[in-house]
């Protein structure tokens, strides 16, 4: 990973930013290394994190994951992956849930409605395709979730994408390991 940026503390923080970021520092423990590098821009991170946190009360915990493990996953942010794999089974999702968000799967032991398929389809279809062509996946995901969530996972498909460009960049390693790694 790039040490040409120096990382930030929680206490070289902008005090805005120690307020943005402190109950979620105080939940996990630690400011990730996210975080510390894109903190050299604090009025960028706030905004970047005011996306994440308004999102949550745009869309369900189902959808939000669906689109961050599936996206994260395909774009090799391990970073993201595998901190969103712990989340879902903190949100009381399932092993066999958090893989088919991980991995499609139209077999008939598929654990996902079909609503929670279209979601999948549709941000994989955005990301791949670089939103060309996507108007199919785009008429199923309205039908399913209605256009203010679809709007939500639009944006998400962008914070996802973004979050992952950048971690990729910068060679980020995963401060938590995937649930489905041996040892």
């Amino acid at each position: 990973m790039s040490e040409r940026i120096p990382r930030l503390e929680f206490e070289d923080l902008t005090p805005a930013l120690q307020d943005v970021f402190r109950a979620r520092v105080e939940r996990l423990g630690y400011l990730g290394e996210f975080f510390k590098v894109m903190s050299h821009a604090p009025e960028t991170m706030g905004g970047f994190y005011t996306i994440t946190e308004s999102l949550k009360e745009v869309l369900p915990d189902n959808v939000t994951e669906i689109v961050s493990l599936s996206l994260s996953s395909r774009l090799g942010n391990l970073y993201e992956q595998y901190q969103n794999e712990h989340l879902s089974r903190r949100l009381g999702f399932s092993d066999d849930w958090i893989r088919e968000a991980l991995a499609p799967n139209d077999g008939p032991d598929s654990v996902f409605t079909p609503g929670e398929k279209a979601v999948q389809a549709f941000a994989i279809a955005v990301m791949e395709n670089k939103g060309q062509g996507v108007e199919d996946e785009l008429d199923a995901v309205i039908d399913a979730i209605g256009p203010k969530q679809t709007v939500g996972v639009m944006w998400l498909i962008g914070r996802t994408v973004t979050h992952a460009m950048i971690s990729n960049t910068l060679k980020l390693e995963p401060p938590v390991k995937s649930l489905f790694e041996d040892g």
